[in-house]
């Protein structure tokens, strides 16, 4: 993991391969850019005058230091107009530029924080604005090397540490706290990427039960795992369903977090783990199957929601459930017109294997009940209907509480992991109804709205508690390089989820419970 620091020291003396400078959008240069203008002022105006750089999002500009400065290369990084200027802009230009100084050979990063630009710090004690350049800096230089050749890849230049620095007349003594946030970020958004790229001959169930124990060791977490034998104890056959194609077991991974007080009711997270998908009996096509590794990325992220819960400190209780399975098509897989019993009590046919993310959340859905939540959330890759919907911008959310679902579209908006609720209406819940069982696992064909109808289907085994089901199909990969997102597994979710527990309020004013009396009243 990337090494992130913090220093107040005067950006022209501060040693480094390459100073990264914010700027806005400005028809003369402006903030501290005008500290160049010996060294390197005709060189900007230069770049102005030709409308190489004029501060727009993402635009960059390398100059050499010309010895004249400490840093060795500077790169002025646009963030657009300033009355546009949002913490996820911050991310994107610095992401940019980290990615450009390391392909420059940059070892050294610094990200200069300018007063100009930031809020003052919040009642958290960090600057987001800092804490945004940094977290943006660090997802951009990702990567995943575990299987590549070791020695070709001693041979490339990596940029191995980032650094917040601020001149000292600022200030801002919110920089400590910034750099240990973002670093916190970046490894659980690291985790959660690096889950979802393993080859599924890896991440196997096993494997990711593995890695949950060991994180929990790590963290201020528990962790227990339940195994094809105690699934079956408790009558969680939907699940169980799921994995009959595969030699490779199921496990029901169950991580706890208890930073809030004893008697406070956890927020349950629920990711949909499974670690590859052919589709089962109802067979993917070919094209593109090798990307179903991902198909755990809603697990992954809540691992990694759970990781940077712990290692910030937050003062909640939070509850992870990933059922993780495969679904092939092996002689003992379940086929189209089979029924499940699950959990909850309800029966399920199979009209379709291909529909199996729905089935191993219904039984972890109807688990979370047991540990008294104050709400549910489920993240899933669970329609291909939602890039239909929304392309690849942002997830679709659903759910049972409104005011829960607007708490999650706005840490969507905070951390540029952007939401889209759709409608969950009786008519869609009806399209599931079966004639020889509870209820069927997709809508009949031409019913349409795949993505809704696979909402309903989950409303099924969500209880009563306030629920949302984020649909992160469209997310969870990216098929080619963003600003901080480098083309693959985005790690979606994990930010968004560590934002919501961050802003969560009291839990007598839970969003849920307010929202179940305001509807009595009406």
């Amino acid at each position: 993991m990337i090494k992130i620091t913090f220093k107040e020291e005067s950006p022209l003396k501060h040693k480094t391969d390459c100073l990264v400078v914010p700027c806005v959008e400005t028809e003369k240069p402006a903030g501290f850019v005008t500290h160049f203008k010996a060294p390197l002022g005709r060189a900007i105006a230069a770049a102005r005058a030709s409308k190489r750089f004029e501060g727009k999002l993402n635009q960059t500009l390398w100059l050499d230091g010309a010895g004249t400065l400490g840093a060795v290369s500077l790169i002025l990084t646009g963030l657009g107009k300033a009355g546009d200027l949002t913490e996820d802009r911050l991310r994107q230009a610095a992401g940019t530029a980290a990615r450009l100084a390391e392909k420059s050979r940059c070892r050294s990063v610094s990200l200069l924080v300018e007063k100009d630009l930031l809020n003052s710090k919040d009642d958290r004690g960090y600057h987001p604005q800092a804490a945004a350049l940094a977290e943006g800096a660090a997802l951009g230089l990702y990567h995943f090397d575990d299987y590549k050749d070791r020695e070709k890849l001693q041979e490339e230049t990596r940029t191995r540490s980032l650094t917040l620095v601020a001149d000292p007349v600022t200030g801002l003594d919110g920089l400590a706290a910034a750099a240990r946030r973002a670093l916190h970020i970046a490894q659980a958004v690291t985790t959660a990427r690096d889950l979802a790229l393993h080859p599924g001959n890896r991440a196997t169930p096993s494997f990711l039960a593995k890695t949950a124990k060991r994180l929990a060791g790590k963290n201020r977490l528990t962790c227990r795992v339940l195994g094809p034998k105690e699934m079956k104890q408790l009558g969680m056959g939907a699940l169980l369903g799921v994995s009959r194609g595969s030699d490779e077991p199921p496990a029901l991974i169950v991580l706890e977090y208890k930073g809030g007080k004893a008697k406070d009711s956890p927020v349950a997270l629920v990711g949909k783990g499974i670690t590859f998908d052919t589709g089962g009996i109802s067979l993917k096509p070919p094209a593109n199957m090798d990307e179903m590794k991902m198909d755990m990325s809603g697990g992954a992220a809540v691992i990694g929601a759970l990781e940077a819960a712990a290692g910030l400190k937050l003062p909640v209780n939070v509850v992870g459930l990933v059922p993780a399975a495969e679904n092939m098509p092996g002689g003992s897989a379940i086929k189209p017109g089979d029924v499940l019993a699950s959990l909850s009590g309800k029966t399920i046919e199979v009209l379709n294997t291909d529909a199996e993310g729905r089935l191993v959340l219904a039984d972890a859905l109807a688990y979370a009940a047991r540990f008294k939540p104050r709400a549910v959330i489920d993240l899933a890759t669970l329609t291909g209907a939602v890039i239909v919907a929304l392309g690849h911008g942002a997830a679709a959310v659903l759910g049972t509480d409104q005011a829960l679902a607007e708490g999650l579209i706005a840490s969507g908006e905070r951390t540029g992991e952007r939401l889209w609720q759709l409608p969950l209406w009786e008519e869609h819940e009806k399209a599931l109804k079966s004639n020889i069982a509870d209820l069927k696992n997709i809508a009949a064909p031409g019913v349409g709205a795949g993505t809704i109808t696979g909402a309903a289907f989950l409303k099924a085994f969500a209880g009563e508690q306030p629920w949302a089901h984020i649909d992160i199909a469209g997310t969870a990969w990216s098929g080619e390089d963003k600003p901080y997102t480098p083309k693959g597994a985005s790690g979606f979710g994990v930010r968004l989820l560590l934002d919501f527990l961050e802003n969560l309020p009291p839990e007598e004013k839970t969003p849920g419970k307010k929202a179940k009396k305001t509807a009595r009243k009406k």
